[in-house]
């Protein structure tokens, strides 16, 4: 199967768009994924998953601990910034001792349960510690691109 056909499949599944953050020796590091999803209520675990070619991978494996950003759709220059692309400094906040992004429509914090490795990515299962919220729009990926969310009108029969 050809690795374009793979990706260009798999980008049509929509997502919403995380910075997953983490500190190491006093450093804080992130990086942005749209690879995240809740696992489990009872208990309350979510799952991450990162490229072994990411150094975020080291510096997550060694802290054991991460905070996952669900950035708002104000919030695009940050995925930028965490993709490799700086837009300037990164001001955080702190939320269970992990550095959270203000004004992600979700930061949740959470200590690594489990880690398989699959592929070419390694897989964190993460019992969540800590979680705030805000009531605004995530922001979204589609297609290689960012985009909004919009509420469809139905008609009520």
């Amino acid at each position: 199967m050809d690795d374009l056909l793979f990706r260009q499949a798999m980008g049509k599944f929509a997502t919403g768009v995380t910075v997953l953050t983490t500190t190491h020796e006093g450093d804080i590091h992130g990086m942005t994924a749209n690879a995240f999803m809740s696992v489990s209520l009872d208990p309350k675990l979510v799952v991450i998953s990162i490229g072994h070619r990411a150094r975020f991978l080291e510096k997550v494996s060694q802290s054991k601990r991460f905070a996952v950003n669900i950035l708002a759709e104000d919030q695009e220059p940050l995925s930028r910034h965490f993709s490799g692309r700086p837009q300037g400094d990164v001001q955080f906040a702190s939320l269970d001792g992990l550095p959270v992004l203000d004004g992600a429509v979700a930061k949740v914090t959470c200590d690594v349960a489990s880690v398989y490795v699959e592929g070419d990515h390694t897989l964190f299962i993460g019992k969540v510690t800590a979680l705030e919220l805000e009531d605004k729009n995530p922001l979204l990926f589609y297609s290689g691109q960012y985009c909004e969310l919009t509420t469809l009108e139905t008609n009520k029969i």
